[in-house]
């Protein structure tokens, strides 16, 4: 698993460690991810490809990517991934590498999620992922408008 983290997230989580020419071998691809500053710290983790949204609480911060991947286990049983595909994840997901953005366009819809997710606070983290993976993206108005139909798309394949 690739986190790409904003420089923000790095400062809290650790350096990038992500070596030349390595590539993620999940079958979603890398993941970008930011905090939110709020009282507590929430990290915010949006898939590359379907641009599905994961939110959960930053502290302790030396654990979360290891909480991160049960979230995203548990994401993706939300949205209708069968149990195959989630173990096949967790375990690709094992072993993690952090690096810096490198997709301006993620960055955008992070920002844009971050901006939505402040009209939202004070609701349940998961009230407030659905809300967000329901939003439109204009990466996806071509083919599934929202993240959760593209998410949904890429595993019915």
């Amino acid at each position: 698993m690739i986190l790409r983290a904003t420089k923000k997230l790095r400062d809290r989580i650790g350096t990038p460690d992500l070596r030349a020419g390595e590539q993620s071998t999940t079958a979603l691809g890398e993941w970008y991810a930011t905090r939110f500053a709020w009282r507590p710290d929430v990290l915010l983790l949006v898939n590359e490809a379907t641009l599905l949204p994961v939110l959960l609480p930053l502290a302790p911060a030396a654990t979360a990517l290891s909480r991160a991947v049960d979230r995203i286990a548990a994401t993706m049983a939300a949205y209708g991934a069968d149990d195959e595909m989630i173990a096949a994840e967790v375990e690709q997901m094992s072993t993690r590498r952090i690096a810096p953005t490198a997709n301006r366009s993620v960055v955008g819809i992070m920002t844009e999620f971050t901006f939505l997710a402040e009209r939202g606070r004070g609701r349940e983290l998961d009230d407030l992922e659905a809300r967000l993976a329901a939003t439109p993206c204009s990466p996806l108005y071509r083919t599934h408008t929202t993240p959760r139909n593209a998410f949904r798309h890429s595993v019915a394949r």
